[in-house]
């Protein structure tokens, strides 16, 4: 049987015997021998699939430690090919539920390693990753001290992309904190960044919803609506679950527009009707609430 596939064999075993495709998987990417560009292939998808099982197995201690054991591979192969994988297994344990300590423990050997290695490309898009961690814990003065550092080191490579992520996630953290008047300058930094590059469209639909955010903190929830809009729109359109927040967002700018009535218009419309469940419901019974004056209503909200 041929490299791709044994590959396919244990793709096919993911879903219904996740421990066998982790064994047959384990065999294509250790034992088998050479890093010629077709093993090379073979293994990096054998490393995907890897990790996929890792993740159907609910193991993020092992897809951890996956990291740790292709080192000597990642010696082998190019450096973008490395940051690619890297990037990816970290990704993967993001899926598992109460992994975020381990994410960031992972982080941290990672950056390490790859100081060590002299990988600046991969290292600081792991830094980013690690800040965003900390915005998550709440672990806000960290979280800021990494971004200071990174953006400062940026600056000089003049890789507006990743000064991109980087002004946005630091008006994430200083909104977090209350601080609007750095938030706003950072995401002011992130737009001009942003206009003298191609932004990928999930991350102008980030940038679109931290500016509603801001915009509404203001109240000014007519423009707020119409960046929430935007951002439903193209988060939509890539089937990502950020469309469902962005989707509340808008609902809750009509309700505080005094426009509750458009609420069931919006939900029952082409676009909403894809995210109708739990949350929807809720935002439709506190425009209902709101419509009728009725705090007695709007408390089981």
């Amino acid at each position: 049987m041929g490299l791709d596939e044994q590959i396919s064999t244990a793709k096919g075993l993911i879903d219904s015997d996740p421990k066998q495709a982790e064994q047959e998987l384990r065999k294509l990417v250790f034992d088998v021998p050479g890093t010629d560009v077709e093993t090379t292939r073979v293994k990096e998808q054998a490393i995907g699939a890897l990790a996929e099982a890792y993740v159907k197995l609910q193991d993020a201690q092992s897809l951890a430690d996956l990291l740790s054991q292709l080192r000597e591979f990642f010696g082998a192969i190019p450096k973008a090919k490395t940051a690619k994988i890297v990037r990816g297994i970290i990704d993967q344990i993001a899926k598992i539920p109460n992994s975020t300590q381990l994410q960031v423990v992972v982080c941290k050997e990672q950056v390490e390693w790859a100081r060590t290695e002299k990988r600046t490309f991969l290292r600081q898009r792991i830094e980013l990753r690690l800040a965003a961690l900390y915005l998550e814990l709440q672990d806000y003065p960290t979280a800021l001290g990494i971004l200071g550092t990174l953006n400062s080191e940026v600056k000089k490579l003049d890789d507006k992309l990743l000064l991109v992520d980087i002004h946005l996630l630091e008006s994430k953290v200083h909104h977090a904190v209350r601080n609007l008047p750095k938030s706003r300058a950072a995401l002011t930094a992130a737009r001009t960044a942003a206009n003298a590059i191609y932004v990928p469209v999930a991350l102008q639909a980030e940038i679109d919803t931290q500016s509603g955010v801001l915009h509404a903190e203001e109240r000014d929830y007519k423009t707020g609506y119409s960046y929430f809009f935007e951002a439903f729109e193209q988060f939509s359109a890539l089937g990502d679950d950020k469309a469902m927040s962005a989707l509340k967002y808008m609902l809750l700018c009509k309700i505080m527009l005094n426009e509750s009535g458009d609420v069931p218009a919006l939900i029952s419309a082409k676009a909403g009707l894809k995210y109708t469940g739990r949350p929807v419901d809720a935002m439709r019974a506190v425009a209902q609430a709101y419509q009728e004056r009725s705090l007695q209503a709007f408390q089981p909200c």
